[in-house]
């Protein structure tokens, strides 16, 4: 795999929120640049997916060879049919417009066979684009705080991959996962199968079994650049369907 030429293209979903630069303090759609290194040091080249009138999905998808679905706020307790947790972010219009174009994009990408790697809320993104649903608040359920500590600070977290999946030959048995989330997903979205779990079982990643690339992790991967075993299995997977593309 190492010589396909040109890099693939993955393209990265971003936020949309206020944000502050210098003087500037404005509507801004933005994503942490770790993301866009881990595609950059697996050999993938990264194109950022700000949030658009979900008519856009398709010409966009057109022209990428995969997709990440990223961190970020809560998505919106109505996109899977469920009434607002008093400690889940309260939907606002940018985040909303957010949830819409993500579960466009993963659904279309999934009608293709495209590559998609979900990281966090992204695999939160995956669950509900498919039909399923989420813990809102995980102490409610486990009983703790540890996989959210606050102010920006990383826990880490022993997960355990379930045997012959795509993830446990990814990773192998277990993995320490750097983790900042109070929610989970819950009811598995269709064609989903749970691929790893905590000590405490909550679901830490899913995937799609079959030839197509669809995992999804709970934990952030872009935070630890120095295993990038799941950026280069999204990128060489990217690869693949761009060579099935051209030959097309």
């Amino acid at each position: 795999m190492s010589g396909f030429d040109p890099r693939p293209l993955l393209g990265l979903t971003t936020y949309l929120q206020q944000a502050q630069s210098g003087i500037w303090d404005v509507h801004a759609t933005f994503l942490p640049a770790i993301y866009m290194e881990g595609v950059n040091l697996a050999g993938g080249t990264a194109v950022l997916l700000p949030p658009q009138p979900i008519d856009a999905p398709d010409r966009v998808l057109d022209g990428l060879d995969g997709l990440i679905i990223t961190g970020g706020r809560d998505m919106d307790p109505a996109a899977y049919g469920q009434q607002r947790h008093p400690e889940t972010d309260e939907p606002v219009q940018a985040n909303q417009d957010r949830d819409a174009w993500e579960i466009a994009l993963v659904r279309g990408a999934i009608r293709r066979g495209m590559p998609v790697l979900g990281i966090c809320r992204g695999a939160q993104v995956i669950n509900v684009a498919l039909g399923g649903t989420l813990h809102q608040h995980l102490p409610d359920v486990i009983g703790h705080t540890r996989h959210q500590l606050g102010n920006a600070v990383f826990s880490t977290s022993s997960v355990h991959t379930v045997p012959n999946s795509r993830l446990a030959g990814l990773i192998g048995e277990s993995s320490d996962a750097q983790c900042y989330h109070h929610q989970a997903i819950d009811l598995l979205g269709e064609g989903l199968v749970i691929c790893a779990q905590d000590s405490d079982g909550v679901i830490e990643a899913v995937e799609i079994p079959g030839e197509n690339f669809v995992l999804a992790v709970q934990w952030h991967p872009e935070e630890r650049l120095d295993d990038i075993r799941l950026f280069i299995a999204v990128v060489h997977a990217a690869a693949d369907y761009a060579t099935g593309k051209v030959s097309a």
